[in-house]
């Protein structure tokens, strides 16, 4: 096992005891964090891990919860998506609610012709 693997296992073990204390502690034990420079927020930190980490899928929608129940939904719908349900990929709700997407030939009809190209006539 590689050194970040097994670091990304053991902090994922400490993570899911959702003890920021013992987060705390791991990451400056680890040399990740220092002690005279800590995370304004730890507890805000550490359910932002646990919301960017897909091996903590089980624990995404309590994070999702305390995020959003401490101010911070906005962070909540990046890490997370808006409501996103299990299975849907975050580019695509983008897409669809934007009206983005498509291809480029579909985009370019839309708009005209597209600028800066070919000889002047």
């Amino acid at each position: 096992m590689t050194d970040y693997a097994s670091f990304r296992q053991r902090l994922d073990a400490v993570l899911r005891t959702l003890d920021v204390q013992q987060v705390q502690q791991f990451l400056i034990d680890s040399k990740q964090w220092s002690a005279d420079a800590l995370p304004a927020d730890p507890e805000f930190t550490m359910y932002m891990m646990i919301a960017g980490s897909v091996t903590m899928r089980d624990l995404h929608e309590r994070a999702r919860l305390w995020l959003e129940s401490h101010g911070h939904t906005e962070e909540a719908q990046v890490m997370l998506g808006a409501g996103k349900k299990v299975g849907t990929r975050t580019g695509d709700q983008r897409n669809a609610k934007s009206g983005g997407g498509g291809n480029r030939a579909q985009n370019q009809k839309k708009g005209g012709p597209p600028q800066g190209r070919g000889r002047p006539r």
